[in-house]
């Protein structure tokens, strides 16, 4: 997909989460500079709201009286019964594959349900700490990472930020919804932190969207990449973290 050029299929699938993180990064990317594209976002995202709260609860629902009334008065012309029941078969069918299919198209693994908040969390308890930001410093990066990877069960490198104008300040073990987690954290020179927040996906998750959260002016850029789940935080607008996400995910995917 080219970065210069994003079609409107490309931001509907970007907005369904269909997106590889790859080419979702790249659309985020584009939706920085692109304020008409993005206002697009925003309306089909709110019509998908606006679709669940009117149809969702139609899948469940019984068929109205008046129509059961009719089939029952109508039992001596079986064609008419027959059409009023196929119509209201029509109708349900066609609700029930709506939702269903908009639901299919939002629903996130269980991995990445409650792992923004986790992260925005985290970021907020470790980064005010002056004395005790960290467990183990960055002067041990090798011990850090052997001693995460161990624990977490799979190879843990800490991605290097200072093209973006940050350092490693350390990292600590930390507890996530199934398990251990990790916890990276970084510094620029004006004091500015950031944290790299990573965790199992027992699920093994197909490669997942490149998704954005914000809470209590923590932004967080979270994905999911086989086993395991990421998520970086920062008190930084979105499109001065995108970037940063960016490189981070390159990194670990061995592209940088």
């Amino acid at each position: 997909m080219n970065k210069e050029h994003v079609s409107k299929d490309q931001l509907h699938a970007y907005v369904d989460g269909q997106l590889s993180a790859t080419d979702s990064m790249r659309v985020a990317a584009h939706l920085a500079t692109a304020p008409d594209d993005q206002a697009s976002v925003e309306t089909w995202r709110g019509q998908k709201a606006l679709l669940h709260a009117a149809y969702d609860r139609q899948l469940d629902a019984a068929i109205p009286h008046t129509i059961t009334a009719r089939l029952k008065t109508q039992r001596h012309k079986p064609f008419r019964q027959a059409a009023i029941a196929a119509a209201w078969l029509v109708v349900g069918i066609g609700v029930g594959i709506m939702a269903d299919r908009q639901l299919a198209l939002n629903a996130a693994p269980p991995a990445l349900t409650s792992l923004p908040q986790r992260a925005a969390v985290a970021h907020a308890v470790f980064t005010p700490e002056v004395r005790h930001p960290v467990e183990v410093g960055a002067d041990q990066e090798a011990h850090l990472t052997a001693w995460l990877s161990k624990r977490l069960g799979h190879a843990l490198r800490a991605p290097k930020l200072a093209a973006e104008g940050f350092h490693l300040v350390g990292g600590r073990l930390i507890t996530a919804d199934n398990g251990p987690g990790a916890l990276l954290m970084y510094e620029d020179s004006g004091g500015q932190r950031l944290t790299l927040y990573v965790c199992a996906d027992n699920q093994d998750s197909s490669a997942t969207a490149f998704r954005f959260a914000h809470q209590d002016g923590v932004s967080t850029f979270y994905w999911i990449d086989g086993r395991q789940a990421y998520a970086l935080s920062g008190k930084l607008p979105r499109d001065a973290l995108l970037p940063i996400a960016s490189t981070v995910y390159r990194q670990l995917n061995g592209d940088g």
